[in-house]
C-alpha cells in the first residue's frame, strides 16, 4: 500500500501540483509515510535527496521546473498508475572532505558533481592524485570537477566531460577551463578511487570546493570518494528510468 507524503518546491506550478496528490491519494505526515514525493526540480530533488535520505524510504520525483533530469513528468491520468509500477534506481553519491586555510574540516555529499572552482581573477593551480598516483602535477584552470554517473549529463558533459553509463562503476575528472596543460582533457576511474586534489597556491589562488550547491571557500585539500554507506532510492516511471535518459543524451544531437 502506497503511503506517501508530498514535498513541494514554493512556486505556483509545484503548490497546485502537491493540491491535486492531496486530493486524489490519501497522503501521510513524514514518519507513517513510505514514499517520499518531490515536486520541483532538478536542484530541490537535490536539496530533498539530502535532507531526507536518513529516513530510508524511497523518492518519487514529479517536474515542475525546465528539463527535470531526475523527475518524472507529472500526469493526472497515469498518477496512481506511474507511484505503483515504477523502476527502481540506487544512487551512491560522492562524498567531499575539505580542509581550509584555517584548517577547519568541512564535510558534504554530491550526488552529481563535486566542483573545484577559482574565486578569483585568477586561475586556480591544482594538483590532482588518484590515491598515490599523481594524475597531474599541476594543472592550471579554472577548475577541475568530479562527476558520477548520474551528473554526468550535466555540468560534467557541458565542459566537455564523458556521459558515463549508470552501471559502469566509473567517475569522471575534468578539467575546466584548461590553461596549462591544455592537452590534459582528465581522465575515467574507477569509483572505488580515493581522490585528492590539493591547491598549489592557496594565497595567490584561492579556490571554492562545491559539492553539487554547498560551497567551501578558501579550500587547500579536497579529498572526494564515493560513498558505500548512503544510498538513494530513486524511482522512474518505467518508459523513463535514468539509465534510459542518459542513454539519450549520448546519442542526442542538439540543433541552434
Amino acid at each position: 500500500m502506497i503511503k506517501p507524503v508530498v514535498i513541494c518546491y514554493k512556486n505556483k506550478t509545484s503548490i497546485k501540483i502537491k493540491k491535486f496528490i492531496e486530493r486524489n491519494i490519501k497522503c501521510y505526515p513524514l514518519k507513517l509515510s513510505n514514499l517520499i514525493i518531490v515536486v520541483g526540480g532538478d536542484g530541490f530533488m537535490l536539496q530533498s535527496l539530502k535532507k531526507f535520505y536518513y529516513h530510508k524510504k524511497p523518492f518519487y520525483g514529479i517536474n515542475s521546473g525546465n528539463y527535470g533530469f531526475l523527475m518524472n513528468k507529472f500526469s493526472k491520468k497515469n498518477l496512481l498508475k506511474n507511484l505503483k509500477k515504477n523502476y527502481k534506481v540506487l544512487v551512491n553519491p560522492l562524498e567531499m572532505n575539505v580542509v581550509n586555510k584555517n584548517n577547519d574540516i568541512k564535510n558534504a555529499i554530491a550526488i552529481n558533481e563535486v566542483s573545484i572552482l577559482r574565486q578569483s581573477r585568477q586561475t586556480s593551480s591544482l594538483m590532482v592524485k588518484n590515491g598515490k598516483k599523481i594524475l597531474i602535477k599541476k594543472l592550471i584552470s579554472d577548475g577541475v570537477l568530479v562527476s558520477t554517473p548520474a551528473g554526468s549529463t550535466g555540468y560534467n558533459f557541458s565542459v566537455n566531460g564523458p556521459i558515463l553509463s549508470l552501471n559502469s562503476k566509473k567517475l569522471s575528472i575534468v578539467p575546466i577551463s584548461a590553461f596549462r596543460p591544455r592537452k590534459w582533457k582528465g581522465k575515467i576511474i574507477s569509483d572505488k578511487s580515493k581522490i585528492s586534489i590539493i591547491n598549489l597556491d592557496p594565497k595567490k589562488r584561492p579556490i571554492s570546493a562545491v559539492a553539487d550547491n554547498i560551497e567551501f571557500r578558501n579550500a587547500k585539500k579536497i579529498t572526494v570518494k564515493l560513498s558505500n554507506k548512503i544510498k538513494f532510492n530513486i524511482l522512474y516511471d518505467k518508459n523513463r528510468s535514468l539509465q534510459k535518459k542518459i542513454k539519450l543524451e549520448q546519442i542526442r544531437r542538439e540543433t541552434f
